[in-house]
């Protein structure tokens, strides 16, 4: 639990103590540090250092009066760094809507980060597709209902259905479940959800990544669909672009044991890039 100046962001540190770069990684919607536990393990085993938190309201962090867009959430990430001293160099690693708060963080942080991972993660250009924009605002509809009752409690049940769909083990598993569970996780997973818009605005406003900027995409599942093409262009406009389609994967188990590989081979090109 890190004081980051009245409030405690809880965060999850592995891998061993070296020059080597922090890899950062960002929960999506509803998510926690917990979802990266065997990401985070493979990573150490090849002797990265990695760093996954809980954002504000999530998992066990406290709360934050403001606002849960996307600049909110980027000053509590620079605070949880500059608390821990960790000044760079890093590669923010993030999944689902967490594609919408690199476009926030990486432009305010550019002379830190190395480059940029997104797991199967969405962009603020999503917003402009019907179909896609369609598909959000109903997910932000439901999330609405989720958030004004989260205090009945009835998120208990319905994490031993779907708490984890990830397929961890052990204390990450408990963890999830837990976590997943929890009324106040819940209220404020809404908020951040309610809040789509106003990131990708504000992820916008900073615009994309620079061309220079090492980019890796890895998405679940099939490479033929318009949402992939979304999905890729972060990719394809880096001058050190790399792709991967995972088969066999959904959006969830892509941070499982069966398909986490080929996060750590983007994060892999991402440090040889830009090593170069």
């Amino acid at each position: 639990m890190v004081d980051i100046g009245g409030r405690r962001i809880r965060a999850t540190s592995t891998g061993p103590q070296s020059e080597r770069p922090l890899i950062v990684l960002e929960c999506g919607s509803f998510g926690c540090a917990a979802d990266w536990a065997v990401v985070q393990e493979r990573l150490a085993a090849r002797g990265l250092r990695s760093l996954a938190y809980d954002r504000a309201g999530l998992g066990y962090s406290d709360p934050s009066p403001e606002p849960r867009d996307g600049r909110a959430i980027a000053a509590d990430l620079e605070a949880l760094l500059a608390r821990l001293g960790e000044n760079g160099p890093i590669v923010y690693t993030g999944h689902s809507m967490a594609g919408l708060m690199a476009r926030v963080f990486v432009p305010r942080n550019r002379e830190r980060v190395l480059g940029v991972v997104l797991v199967d993660a969405v962009t603020p250009e999503m917003l402009d597709e019907r179909r896609t924009a369609l598909g959000i605002h109903a997910y932000r509809g439901a999330m609405k209902l989720v958030g004004a009752w989260s205090d009945a409690g009835f998120m208990r049940p319905v994490s031993l259905v779907i708490g984890d769909l990830i397929g961890l083990e052990g204390e990450a598993r408990k963890e999830k479940r837990r976590v997943y569970g929890s009324a106040s996780h819940a209220r404020w997973a809404a908020e951040e959800v309610l809040n789509w818009p106003r990131t990708s605005g504000q992820g916008r406003e900073a615009g994309r990544f620079a061309p220079e900027l090492p980019v890796a995409v890895v998405t679940a599942g099939d490479a033929a669909t318009r949402l992939k093409a979304l999905q890729v262009a972060p990719a394809e406009l880096s001058e050190h672009g790399y792709v991967e389609h995972v088969k066999g994967a959904n959006h969830a188990n892509l941070l499982g044991k069966a398909f986490a590989d080929p996060i750590l081979k983007g994060i892999e090109h991402v440090l040889r890039s830009a090593a170069r």
